[in-house]
């Protein structure tokens, strides 16, 4: 690799020109990069809804939930379905292996569906979609106004929405909240009667009247015009002018002649209101390509033009934006990555106490950074905290090479030789080392490939961003560093010798005479006392590793940290079947409270499913939803035991729950997944285990999603007596439904609104007196209903959780702390010691299994890296053992690692282990440049004792430079300094600072040592054989000993 330097050297003016080209390209890249919260992530996952109007939980269970869940079993990469069957809706959910080509099986899902589409009920409409992270809303503004809530709908969708659209990166701006109308006809019996009409005739005069039709073309006077027959029903006078055929009167019978019409407000099914306020919500979501920040500027940016633009006192406010969060997220990150800089910087400058040198090695970090920008330009990759982190941490990393190569280019000018081949001679010493390290480094991130599920795609940015800039690096401090060194470092005079006395050593390839360094007058003895102690040295060390052990246990662990993003959601839930008012009632209460708390800065309530059939499809029918923005200044961890302590003190208000942001793409809580046979054992374990799980101390508050029994009037028709009056079953519970659930029968275009038509029965029952007294027409005239039917009230589940036909619930249980593995294995401990039915079973899901799936993929990854670091060493040294030697740091990185662990607090997480796979590339480094410069000496005929106390007091200086600066670095992000966007960045920070301190130390001291006993037993062993006192000589000696006196005795 030093081929590298030499090339450079020799074409000065074109590696100018490349560091230039590095620094417009870079520049440019970094501009043009898109930023976001995490890389985005497409969820293997797939949902079927169904819509299944009228129908209760058991039968959308058995009519729609089963089919469907059983056809879709055979779609290839499927792993595990579950689905919720609640009134009038069916939810099922396909998890896919991670890798598996979405797109592909949604269509295999579709077709599944397709061929069991003759089994399902025909008014069942199903939708099968997907979701990716940039399906969420990048932006939801309330909007409020003195205009009435239906006036102010229809300016939003009519002119805002269209200008919200418009704006460059996004996708789609929806309307929720929004009031709709309807067009009812109430048709007045006796009149119908009069006239020898029904209902039938209604819908039929609706469904002849109204449409357009093609009728063909004519082509006269050389053109040609399409016929069009019909007109279009566009007022409510028009539909009241609508002639009814079939009757029994003479005269034509219009519509207003039998019946009433009218446009009304369709029953409110939801609610929305902003700071108790009631408000619109505009939810905004940006393109696939779109920038999040940019897409959020320029919708802040538009919101006073669209203020005045409507008029009234409208304001807009902003309820919740991912981009000031993605902001400040990297405007710390960057913060912290240039003081780690500037650290790193002053670290060189302390070390080499030479400005011009300094800045030659400082100039590697730019160079190594930009050039990572246009690597990631070209992989597709984004500015988000994942890569941004990677490329923070990686500052510290980056600048070690330049250091080793300008520490060694120094030391050659500094001793008298021609400045040209001085820094040729200073490369090629250490271009083997830097390489074989940098490639180790690199190579460490391999195994992230075997890594799977949301650890290996959210980690995968990660490792390329930390590849590019090292291998970025190895590429500076190989060309642009030996130049700059070139230019900008002095010729040192010759030393007052003799130029034999400087040329000899050199030329015997011995050290050359230095002036001893404070460091290397501190070092020295410690290396004598050691080398003469290696065993106790080797025991202490064991011990030592033996202390990291027993710490193990007092390390708390988690998934992906809290991301401290400034939003929450908090829960309502009300006994099922509560009315829309009551829970309004309620939620006013939560409302008051939350408002009064500081720090919270919006509380945005919605109640039902004012978003339309899918959205309440996914959401809980009984919960009012209160979405919290806060102060981002203010702890946000603090703040969340604050909410939760005081919704915890309100009375009469149903059940409270409060879940926090996470880190935006995992769940914080413990789940328990339970199966069961019937309905009653799932009830029993359920609650078994609720009461189990609750007295934890560890648990901060548990939930089941088990429903509550919901009662419901049963109508149970009698078949003989309804066959006897000329009816089936079918009959009867159709004449009820058309009664009271009625079905749009046409549309109209009114006022530019498309407007659904209902026949609505004055008659219709709305007591379960009235229901019970209901007549329906029978071959005997006008019947009560409970002639044929017994009507009464029954208790059934609201909702039904299956996992592929089997009863299911789950329990999540979320930490009252952050140490997520003592949680679980508690939360385990309460499982296994609860007292479950015989069909009942407990199983642990969540963050739980998460967490454990993550941590033995990465151990497998860390054990694959070790590996793949040991091949690296063995090609750069040509043997099996020394690399062995060299492998030593890594235990002693951990000591360091989980010492630092414990005393921050911080827990052992996702990106811990992969800090820690960073951390094993980074100290076999400095290892593999302490044993290559000890090879070099021994391949110059020094001894083995010798060889290590020169080449351990060489390298003292460019080890302990390349480690302080990457500790000092990365201390910023250790600290957690701006405390943003580093729930990825500190804990990794951690444990490579803690690793890192410890194993240089040990490295410096244990390594020689080892390396002393093991690689000095070839040359002990032949001293004492030339020296007679080897076993064989000593044994020979005794033999020759004896045969002495023998000989004498026989003369």
């Amino acid at each position: 690799m030093h081929l590298l330097s030499v090339f450079s050297l020799r074409n000065r003016a074109l590696i100018a020109l490349v560091t230039i080209v590095i620094g417009i390209f870079g520049g440019v890249a970094l501009t043009s990069l898109k930023q976001e919260l995490i890389p985005s992530l497409s969820l293997p996952q797939i949902f079927i809804v169904s819509t299944y109007p009228g129908a209760s939980p058991a039968v959308v269970d058995k009519d729609v939930s089963a089919p469907i869940e059983a056809a879709i079993q055979g779609v290839p990469g499927l792993e595990s379905t579950s689905s919720t069957s609640n009134s009038n809706f069916s939810n099922i959910s396909a998890s896919f292996d991670y890798g598996t080509n979405i797109a592909t099986a949604e269509q295999k899902i579709q077709l599944a569906i397709n061929r069991i589409s003759g089994q399902l009920p025909d008014s069942a409409d199903t939708q099968v979609f997907t979701f990716n992270f940039t399906d969420l809303p990048v932006v939801q503004i309330a909007v409020s106004s003195d205009l009435d809530a239906r006036e102010l709908s229809r300016k939003l969708e009519e002119s805002t929405l269209v200008d919200l659209k418009k704006v460059d990166g996004v996708s789609d701006a929806t309307l929720l909240g929004t009031s709709t109308q309807r067009v009812v006809i109430t048709p007045d019996p006796e009149k119908l009667f009069a006239n020898g009409l029904n209902n039938q005739d209604i819908t039929a005069a609706l469904d002849d009247n109204g449409v357009l039709l093609p009728a063909g073309e004519i082509t006269e006077g050389g053109q040609t015009l399409t016929v069009q027959a019909g007109n279009r029903i566009t007022s409510v006078d028009a539909i009241e002018a609508l002639p009814l055929l079939g009757g029994s009167n003479t005269e034509v019978v219009t519509l207003s002649d039998v019946s009433t019409v009218e446009v009304i407000d369709d029953p409110e099914t939801g609610i929305s209101r902003v700071n108790g306020e009631n408000a619109l919500t505009i939810a905004i979501t940006k393109s696939p390509s779109g920038n999040t920040v940019a897409v959020s500027n320029a919708v802040n940016d538009l919101i006073p033009e669209l203020e005045t633009a409507l008029g009234s006192n409208t304001q807009f406010t902003v309820v919740f934006d991912q981009a000031p969060f993605i902001q400040e997220s990297i405007n710390s990150l960057t913060t912290e990555g240039l003081l780690g800089l500037v650290f790193a910087v002053i670290v060189i400058l302390v070390f080499l106490l030479s400005i011009r040198s300094t800045l030659v090695t400082a100039i590697s970090i730019p160079a190594s950074v930009l050039i990572t920008f246009i690597g990631m330009q070209v992989s597709g990759y984004t500015l988000n905290i994942i890569t941004l982190g990677a490329l923070t941490i990686s500052i510290g990393r980056v600048v070690d090479d330049s250091i080793v190569v300008i520490e060694n280019i120094k030391r050659h000018v500094s001793m008298g030789e021609p400045k040209l081949q001085a820094i040729q001679t200073a490369v090629k010493e250490v271009a083997g080392a830097i390489t074989a390290s940098t490639v180790t480094t690199i190579a460490v991130f391999l195994p992230l490939a075997l890594v799977g599920d949301v650890t290996g795609e959210l980690f995968r940015p990660f490792a390329l961003t930390t590849a590019i800039a090292l291998a970025a690096s190895l590429f500076v401090s190989l060309t642009i560093v030996p130049v700059l060194a070139y230019w900008f470092l002095g010729n040192k005079t010759a030393p007052r010798h003799t130029e034999a006395a400087v040329e000899h050593p050199h030329a015997a390839g011995l050290p050359q005479e230095e002036k001893t360094t404070a460091l290397q007058r501190g070092y020295l003895p410690v290396i004598h006392w050691t080398l003469k102690r290696p065993v106790a040295t080797l025991l202490t060390a064991v011990l030592l590793l033996g202390g990291t052990v027993a710490l193990v246990p007092f390390m708390k662990t988690n998934f992906i940290g809290d991301s401290g993003q400034n939003t929450l959601t908090v829960s309502q839930t009300l006994p099922l079947g509560a009315s829309l008012e009551a829970r309004d009632e309620a939620a006013k209460k939560v409302e008051e409270v939350l408002t009064g708390i500081e720090g919270v800065e919006t509380v945005q309530l919605s109640i039902g499913s004012s978003g339309g059939s899918l959205r309440a499809a996914f959401s809980s029918g009984g919960a009012s939803t209160f979405s919290l923005t806060t102060d981002p200044e203010v702890d946000q961890v603090e703040l969340q035991k604050t909410v939760r302590d005081a919704v915890a003190d309100i009375d009469d208000a149903g059940e409270i729950t409060l879940a926090s942001a996470s880190s935006g793409f995992a769940s914080s809580d413990i789940e328990i997944n339970i199966t069961a046979t019937s309905d009653s054992e799932l009830r029993e374990a359920s609650d078994a285990l609720l009461e189990q799980v609750r007295d934890l101390d560890v648990v901060a508050e548990a939930t089941s999603n088990l429903s509550e029994q919901q009662p419901f009037i049963s109508i149970t028709v009698d078949r003989e007596k309804a066959a006897k009056l000329g009816l089936s079953e079918i009959a009867v519970g159709g004449i009820v439904a058309g009664a009271m659930n009625p079905s749009a029968v046409g549309s109209a275009v009114i006022d530019e609104a498309t407007l659904s038509i209902y026949i609505l029965n004055e008659s219709a029952p709305v007591t379960i007196a009235e229901l019970r007294d209901f007549e329906i027409p029978s071959a005997a005239g006008l019947v009560p209903l409970t002639d044929v039917a017994t009507v009464d009230v029954e208790d059934g589940p609201a909702s039904i959780t299956s996992v592929k036909g089997v009863r299911s619930a789950t329990l999540s249980v979320t930490p009252g702390s952050d140490d997520v593995g003592t949680a679980s294995a508690l939360v385990a401990a309460a499982v296994d010691e609860a007292d479950l039915p015989a069909g009942a079973s407990a199983e642990l899901g969540g963050v739980a299994t998460e967490q454990t799936d993550a941590f033995q993929q990465l151990g497998l990854a860390l054990l694959v890296a070790i590996l793949i670091v040991y091949v690296v060493m063995v090609a750069t040294f040509k043997s099996l053992r020394q690399p062995l030697l060299l492998l030593v740091s890594v235990p002693f990185a951990a000591t360091g690692a989980i010492a630092l662990q414990v005393i921050s607090g911080i827990p052992l997480g996702v990106a811990s282990l992969i800090g820690v796979l960073m951390l094993i590339g980074i100290v076999v480094t400095n290892a593999i440049v302490l044993v290559d410069l000890i090879n070099q000496y021994r391949a110059r005929g020094m001894r083995a004792r010798e060889a290590i106390v020169e080449g351990s007091s060489r390298r003292l200086r460019p080890i302990l430079m390349t480690a302080a600066a990457t500790i000092f670095a990365l201390l910023p992000l250790g600290i957690g300094l701006t405390g943003e966007g580093g729930f990825i960045s500190q804990p990794l920070a951690i444990i490579v600072i803690g690793g890192l301190i410890s194993s240089t130390l040990l490295t410096l001291i244990v390594l020689p040592v080892l390396y002393y006993v093991v690689e000095g037993a070839k040359e002990r062993r032949e001293d004492r054989k030339s020296a007679g006192t080897d076993r064989k000589s000593r044994r020979a000696a005794k033999k020759a000993g004896r045969a002495t006196p023998t000989a004498a005795t026989a003369e």
